[in-house]
This record gives C-alpha cells, sequence and structure tokens, in this order.
C-alpha cells in the first residue's frame, strides 16, 4: 500500500487513455480542467473537449444535448457545483430522459481541506441516489477509479462518479481484483462484525479490521465502489453471517451509503447497523488529513463504531 494517487488523477489519467478506444467519447469541464485533471483528455483529444466556462447548469445541459446525438459525454466539475448547483439540471435534462452522461464529479467529501465548508460536499450521494435510474460509484483507489471510468463508458445510462483530492494509498494492485458493476467485493472475511465501507474509507476498514483482530474480534470487509445499484444479495449474507455491520463513508451519515445499506436490509434481515461517516454538521478548513482526524474518519474511529454494533447483539 504504499503508493498514493488522487481518484481524480486516475479519473483523468483514463479518460485520456480511453479516449482511443472509444471516438465518441468527449469531455466537458466547467473551467476547472487543471483540478479536476480532465485537462490531460484536452492535451490528447482538444477537438472533443468543451470548456463551457463557469456555467456548470449549462454545461449539464450541453452534455444532454451531446448524447442526444450519441455522443459519450463526461462532464466535470467539483462535487459541489455538481450535485448540488446543477441538481435541477441533472434530474431534468439527464435523469428525467435517462440520458447516457456520465457526471466526474472530483473533490468530493471533506478532504477537499483548506476550501472549506461550502466546497466540501458531503451530500452528494444523498442527492444523486434521489434520481431515478442513476448509477453511483464511489472508488476507493485509482485501480478502481480507472475500471469505473470504463464500465461507466459501457453502461447505457446516467453515471455519477465520485472522486477525491487527496492522494490515497493503492490497495486493489493485484490481479485477482475484478470491477462488477452493482457488485460489493468481499475483501476479507469474518465471523462477529461486517465492515462495509465506500472510497477512501475502504483502506481504513482493513486496518480497521487488523485492530479488531489484535483484540480477537474476526470481522469482514466489504468495499461496496457501486452504492447504486446495491449489491443487497451480498449485503444479507454478510449480515447473516455476521449479525452487526458498522458501514463508513466520507459523506453525510445521512442518505449515504449508511442510509442505503439500513434501507436495504431492514426489511429483509435487520440486524444492529452502526453508521460512520460525517454527522450532521458542516465542515470546516483546513489540511485534508486534519480533518479526517477531526472528525474521527480513520481505523481507529470505524473501531469505536465497530464496538458499538457488537454491543448490540442479541
Amino acid at each position: 500500500m504504499a503508493e498514493k494517487i488522487a481518484t481524480r488523477e486516475a479519473y483523468g489519467n483514463a479518460l485520456a487513455e480511453l479516449g482511443s478506444k472509444y471516438n465518441n467519447l468527449v469531455v466537458l469541464d466547467a473551467d476547472l480542467a487543471a483540478a479536476t485533471k480532465t485537462g490531460v483528455f484536452k492535451k490528447k483529444f482538444p477537438e472533443r473537449f468543451f470548456d463551457c466556462g463557469i456555467a456548470e447548469n449549462n454545461m449539464f445541459g450541453v452534455a444532454a444535448g451531446l448524447a442526444t446525438t450519441g455522443k459519450i459525454p463526461f462532464a466535470s466539475t467539483f462535487a459541489m457545483f455538481a450535485a448540488g448547483r446543477s441538481f435541477d439540471q441533472i434530474r431534468n435534462s439527464i435523469g428525467y430522459p435517462h440520458l447516457n452522461v456520465k457526471i466526474g464529479a472530483t473533490h468530493a467529501g471533506i478532504t477537499v481541506g483548506e476550501d472549506g465548508a461550502t466546497h466540501q460536499c458531503n451530500e452528494d450521494i444523498a442527492l444523486m441516489r434521489t434520481i431515478p435510474g442513476m448509477v453511483i460509484i464511489n472508488p476507493s483507489d485509482a485501480v478502481e477509479a480507472r475500471c469505473a471510468v470504463e464500465e461507466a463508458i459501457k453502461h447505457n445510462g446516467p453515471v455519477y462518479m465520485r472522486f477525491g483530492r487527496l492522494a490515497v494509498s493503492v490497495i486493489n494492485d493485484n490481479p485477482s481484483y475484478k470491477f462488477e458493476l452493482g457488485k460489493g467485493i468481499l475483501l476479507e472475511d469474518g465471523n462477529d462484525i461486517t465492515i462495509v465501507a465506500t472510497g477512501i474509507m475502504v483502506e481504513q476498514a482493513l486496518l480497521a479490521r487488523e485492530m479488531l483482530a489484535a483484540e480477537g474480534i474476526s470481522a469482514a470487509v466489504v468495499n461496496i465502489h457501486t452504492i447504486k445499484p446495491l449489491d443487497t444479495q451480498l449485503l444479507i449474507a454478510c449480515a447473516q453471517q455476521t449479525g452487526a455491520m458498522v458501514v463508513s463513508e466520507e459523506h453525510s451519515i445521512i442518505g449515504g451509503l449508511g442510509s442505503a445499506v439500513c434501507e436495504a436490509l431492514s426489511g429483509v434481515c435487520p440486524i444492529p447497523i452502526v453508521r460512520h461517516g460525517v454527522e450532521d454538521v458542516f465542515g470546516k478548513s483546513a489540511p485534508a488529513k486534519e480533518l479526517l482526524e477531526y472528525f474521527n474518519l480513520n481505523a481507529k474511529g470505524i473501531v469505536e463504531k465497530a464496538k458499538i454494533a457488537l454491543s448490540m447483539k442479541h
């Protein structure tokens, strides 16, 4: 786990790489190509790149129009400007007609750091989950981010992809890794509790498992890269095996993966589930690593929540 790369970097590199393979792939950005890393695609395919300026709402309208002509548009901006500022356009111009637009939302979560609460989007998964037919992908590392981009291209319909600013460890660089849209990955088996994680919290979940093992607690670890559609089958199997669960995400505990898991299991396999994420608060301005510590979004925080879930087991 030595190498570190931000998922936004992997996103930009993947677009440039896949541009040769998919001739109908086009990329749009809202004056943030250097930050979203779509500039890598722009350099390689300038005729297939469109800078829409600081006009995100218009950009998603343009992307919708391009999709109707057979193009596969990737429209990119910060998560706050995509899910937040342009919710209306994404819902009505992309979601409602179920157009083949891919939304590359970078700088999601609190790890935007010093940009502060206004730019730290901890609500985007919640917002996008409410749009019928919207696929939501939140990759855990650069390997998964690259796979997510190609799978989004292959999928016919709107896709929301969530990428981060902070460089994170590469954890999926193994020959057996396989990305399948809508399928979670059981990274480690366990008997006492299941840790379900998404995005950058997957690495922390693996570390938390080691900490729990040192105390004699056997934890299963599940990586949910596709939040919608959710791999309910895997979650039910884990719930039945361990009888308790903690769900960890760099997102509000309201409306995100934790909520999705609770909704999925409550009617079919009700067990103690503790959500681990940003509580019902706004972010703060500070370096990303300090914010993760401040909000307890680390392995230690997962262990604490896991013990609460374990205490509620019958």
